[in-house]
C-alpha cells in the first residue's frame, strides 16, 4: 500500500509519501510557509520517486489544532478521493503526538497539549514506554492554570510550541511520516463522508453586516 500522509494541524506542517512501513519521501515546513501544500505534495512525491496515480491511501491529520490547516486537508484527500477513487484514513493529531514522543524516547505518563486559544489547552494524557502508548482518558479542553498544576507536580508535558506557555514542557510536533506509519498499521480506511476533523468546541462564524449605500 502506498500511503500519501497529509498533516497540517499544527505550526510545522508536514507531507510524508510511505510503502509499507518504509517513509520514501517528507517534507516538513514550520511557521507561515511560503511552499503550498500542493508544493510540499509534489516535493515529497519527487523525493519518493513516484507519481500522484501511484497513491493508494491518502491519511490525513484530523487535529485538534489549526482549524485552517485541518481543513486544507481534509479538501485536499476528499478531492482526491473523488478524482482518483483513493481510499482515506484519519487519526487523531494528539495519538501522532503520542507515537512522536515515543519516537524521541520521552517515556513516562505525558501530557500531551495543543493549544485550544481563548488561553485554553486540548490536553490527552498517555502512558508511553518503549513497547507503544496508550491513552489515559479521552481528549478534553482545560485552562491554563490545569496545566500548570501539572507541571509544577512534575508530570511531563509535551505538545507543539509548548514552551511559549510552560518553561519546562517538552517540544513535539506531530508527523505524517508518524501519520502514515500508524495508516499502515491500523488500516482504518473510510469513506470521504465520514472523514471529518476532530473538535472539542463548536466553531463560531460571525457574519460581517451589510455595507451601507453610502460606505
Amino acid at each position: 500500500m502506498t500511503i500519501l500522509a497529509l498533516e497540517f494541524s499544527s505550526p510545522q506542517r508536514s507531507v510524508a509519501v510511505a510503502r509499507a512501513d518504509r517513509v520514501l519521501g517528507e517534507v516538513i515546513e514550520t511557521g507561515a510557509g511560503t511552499t503550498g501544500a500542493f508544493n510540499m505534495i509534489a516535493a515529497a512525491l519527487r523525493e519518493a520517486k513516484l507519481e500522484r496515480e501511484q497513491i493508494e491511501t491518502l491519511a490525513v491529520g484530523l487535529g485538534p489544532g489549526s482549524y485552517t490547516g485541518i481543513r486544507v486537508a481534509l479538501a485536499m484527500a476528499r478531492g482526491w478521493h473523488l478524482a482518483r477513487g483513493v481510499k482515506l484514513s484519519g487519526a487523531s493529531s494528539m495519538d501522532l503526538l503520542a507515537a512522536q514522543a515515543q519516537a524521541e524516547r520521552i517515556f513516562g505518563r505525558v501530557n500531551v497539549i495543543v493549544d485550544a486559544q481563548r488561553t485554553e489547552f486540548y490536553l490527552a494524557t498517555y502512558e508511553i514506554s518503549e513497547r507503544g502508548w496508550r491513552a489515559i482518558g479521552p481528549v478534553r479542553i482545560v485552562t491554563a492554570e490545569e496545566i500548570h498544576l501539572l507541571a509544577g507536580a512534575r508530570e511531563i508535558v509535551a505538545g507543539p510550541e509548548v514552551t511559549r506557555w510552560f518553561q519546562n514542557g517538552r517540544t513535539i510536533f506531530p508527523r505524517a511520516a508518524t501519520l502514515a506509519r500508524l495508516a499502515v498499521q491500523r488500516d482504518r480506511s473510510v469513506g470521504g463522508e465520514k472523514l471529518e476533523p476532530i473538535y472539542l468546541r463548536v466553531t463560531n462564524f460571525v457574519k460581517a453586516p451589510p455595507r451601507s449605500a453610502a460606505s
